[in-house]
């Protein structure tokens, strides 16, 4: 299925202006440095596009800001996840407060999704 070019540009666009937590997230993340595993960043899983992709074990991560706690937010983020969770995929979402000011907290829990997750692969 081809992917709608300006879709790829815009996911493109937003991994230069991702939010301060999402440039942390992403060093921790990239070049497989969390449990040796790929991670994509601005990932279009068409219509939408994710914060971070993981193919191998079915994961997305998403980081929320407190835009997020609106209701109209609530109900959109809920389809969204019904969307992906039909593909399959396990959908996680973190705050970008707590990305920022706990992450050892945030990498505990991702760790054990992650674990839990490559359980069920294998």
């Amino acid at each position: 299925m081809k992917i709608d070019p300006q879709l790829l540009e815009f996911a493109k666009s937003m991994r230069h202006t991702a939010t301060d937590a999402e440039n942390l997230m992403w060093q921790i993340l990239r070049a497989k440095r969390f449990m040796n595993l790929k991670f994509r960043r601005q990932h279009v899983i068409k219509p939408y596009i994710v914060d971070f992709y993981c193919h191998e074990i079915g994961l997305v991560v998403e980081l929320d800001g407190s835009q997020h706690a609106l209701p109209e937010h609530q109900i959109y983020d809920a389809k969204r996840t019904e969307f992906l969770d039909a593909l399959g995929l396990t959908v996680v979402r973190y705050w970008n407060h707590d990305v920022l000011s706990r992450m050892d907290v945030v990498l505990e829990d991702l760790w054990m999704k992650c674990t839990a997750l490559k359980d069920t692969s294998a």
